[in-house]
C-alpha cells in the first residue's frame, strides 16, 4: 500500500491522480475529510482506505507490514498564519512522528518541505544541507517546516529512504479550494474571466520594475512527476529543490494566461500591501543540479507550456486532474 497525507489538498491529490494513472489502485489517503470543496479532488479516484488525520498511527499500526512508501504531503499551507502552535503541531510534531513510524518500520518517506524555509534568500537557493541552520524563513508557515528539516538533519535514525521536498511556485489543477493561497495562475485567470485585465502588484524595489519580480513556477505535473521519480529509484537521501531551475516574471506569467485564454493583453499594476511589502521576494530560483544529477531526466515544463495546459484543460472546463 502506498500511504498519501493531505490527500485532499492541492498537490496531494494529482499525485493520487498520477499513481492511478500508472497503475496504483492500493492507496491509502490520509486528511481530515471535513471540507466537501476539498474532497471533490479525490472524486473518481481508486483508494484502497480514507483514513482520518488524528486516526492515522492507530490505524498504521494494525497495516503496518502492508504499507509500502508513504507520502507525507499534508501540511498547514496558510503563509497568512502567525500563530506558530498550529505550525508546530501539524507540521512539526505530526511529522516527527510520521518519521519515526516510517523510521522503525522501515518504511522510505519522502515529505513536504518548501522552498519558504529559504527565506530572502541570502544564503541562496541551494539544496546543500550546511545551510539549513542558517535560513531565515519570514513567516511560522517557513519556519515549521525549516524547523523539521533542522530536526531530521540531526537524526541517526531515518527511514530506509526519505527525502524531504522544497516546493517553489506550484500551480496547476485541483486548487479550486484555496481561495487567496492558490497561484498566481489562478487568480489571473479567474481575474481575467470577470473585468478582462489583470492587475499586478507594482515593484518596490529600485532594482526591479513593474512586474518584472521573478519566481520560480513550478507545474505540479512536474511535481508528481519526481515524487514517482523519487518513489520508484530512491536516490541519495536528503532535501531536494522542487522547482524549474528558470526563474519568470509575473509579467512573463500575465500574459501567457492572456494567450491561453486568447484574450488581448489588459496589465495594469496596484501597491503590494503594505502588511506583506517588507517581507516581499523578488527573485527565487531553485538550484535543480541535486536531484538533476541523482538521475531525473524528465524535462520541466515551460510556463507557457504548463500555463496552457492548465488554463485550457483544467481551468477554463472547470476540470479535476
Amino acid at each position: 500500500m502506498i500511504v498519501v497525507t493531505g490527500s485532499t489538498g492541492f498537490i496531494s491529490s494529482c499525485l493520487v491522480a498520477e499513481l492511478n494513472q500508472k497503475g496504483f489502485s492500493n492507496i491509502v489517503v490520509v486528511d481530515d475529510f471535513s471540507r466537501e470543496d476539498k474532497n471533490k479532488n479525490l472524486i473518481g479516484k481508486s483508494i484502497v482506505a480514507k483514513v482520518p488525520r488524528m486516526d492515522f498511527f492507530k490505524w498504521a499500526d494494525d497495516f503496518k507490514t502492508e504499507i509500502d512508501f508513504i507520502f507525507h504531503l499534508g501540511a498547514r499551507t496558510d503563509t497568512t498564519e502567525f500563530d506558530y502552535s498550529i505550525f508546530d503541531k501539524l507540521n512539526v510534531q505530526y511529522s516527527k512522528n510520521m518519521w519515526q513510524f516510517c523510521t522503525e518500520r522501515q518504511i522510505p518517506l519522502v515529505y513536504a518541505s518548501s522552498a519558504a524555509t529559504y527565506g530572502m534568500g541570502e544564503h541562496g537557493y541551494n539544496d546543500v544541507h550546511s545551510i539549513v541552520e542558517k535560513l531565515k524563513p519570514l513567516n511560522p508557515y517557513g519556519e515549521s517546516k525549516n524547523d523539521f528539516d533542522k530536526w531530521v538533519l540531526k537524526q541517526d535514525q531515518t527511514p530506509p529512504f526519505w527525502a524531504g521536498l522544497k516546493f517553489f511556485n506550484v500551480y496547476g489543477p485541483n486548487e479550486f479550494h484555496k481561495g487567496r493561497m492558490a497561484s498566481v495562475i489562478f487568480h489571473a485567470f479567474n481575474q481575467i474571466s470577470k473585468t478582462g485585465g489583470m492587475k499586478l502588484f507594482a515593484s518596490h524595489h529600485p532594482d526591479y520594475k513593474n512586474g518584472e519580480q521573478l519566481r520560480d513556477f513550478v507545474y505540479v505535473k512536474d511535481v508528481v512527476s519526481v515524487c514517482m521519480y523519487l518513489m520508484s529509484k530512491q536516490p541519495n537521501s536528503g532535501l531536494y529543490n522542487l522547482g524549474t531551475g528558470k526563474a519568470r516574471t509575473f509579467l512573463d506569467l500575465a500574459k501567457a494566461t492572456f494567450k491561453a485564454m486568447n484574450k488581448n493583453e489588459s496589465i495594469s499594476f496596484i501597491p503590494t500591501p503594505e502588511d506583506i511589502r517588507d517581507k516581499y521576494q523578488y527573485f527565487t530560483e531553485a538550484n535543480m543540479s541535486k536531484l538533476i544529477n541523482s538521475g531525473y531526466k524528465q524535462p520541466f515544463y515551460s510556463l507557457e507550456d504548463g500555463v496552457n495546459d492548465y488554463v485550457k484543460n483544467y481551468l477554463t472546463p472547470n476540470k479535476y486532474l
